[in-house]
């Protein structure tokens, strides 16, 4: 199945639903909401609405009317660090984690429900680059995408290309292509570019 694909108008595309192993949503973890919210509805002109509260407080950016991000309130106790966090799409979000262990990654989080919005989890690769997995359900995930203000590009800077590589060459069935010795590889999955390392 590839991604599917609606025009969105302005030059932006609309998402219907998306293939697996490909970017599909991401939220920013924080420490405060409000001035967060406040710096990117500046930035990019940006709305909110409430999401999901499973794990705490938690917005749905807008732009144009169509959800482009997601971002949630850190427990005060924890000491996280602020990060966006990419969410990668799957059919079945039991089995990528499953299969994200086999191939020497880890799983926080999840899988669990995310009410009727679909199913994720968060893990990261054998290097500990963070990601998260979503099965989608009511939530498809990034509404619109190809316009300033949406997601445009992921990547991973990563000291263990080769063994990273492979991790999600098995896990989603990335292809890898080097540009020349030494520099940035991308990786391509169904439908185009996926990333970028």
């Amino acid at each position: 199945m590839t991604e599917a694909r609606e025009s969105a108008g302005h030059g932006g595309r609309a998402h219907t639903r998306y293939t697996p192993g490909r970017p599909c949503w991401v939220s920013l973890m924080v420490h405060g909401m409000a001035a967060t919210q406040a710096f990117y509805g500046e930035l990019f002109g940006w709305e909110f609405r409430p999401g999901p509260d499973q794990l705490g407080p938690y917005v749905r950016a807008l732009l144009d009317g169509r959800e482009v991000a997601g971002i949630g309130l850190l427990p005060p106790d924890r000491h996280l660090p602020i990060a966006w966090t990419p969410y990668l799409a799957s059919h079945d979000a039991d089995l990528t984690a499953e299969t994200v262990r086999l191939c020497g990654g880890t799983i926080g989080v999840g899988p669990l429900d995310a009410g009727s919005a679909g199913r994720l989890a968060i893990g990261s690769d054998p290097s500990g680059a963070v990601f998260g997995v979503w099965q989608a359900a009511a939530h498809l995930g990034t509404g619109l995408g190809g316009v300033p203000g949406t997601p445009v590009w992921n990547e991973l800077r990563t000291f263990e290309t080769a063994n990273v590589a492979k991790f999600y060459e098995t896990l989603f069935g990335y292809e890898v292509e080097r540009a020349e010795a030494g520099a940035e590889a991308a990786a391509t999955g169904a439908g185009g570019p996926t990333a970028g390392a």
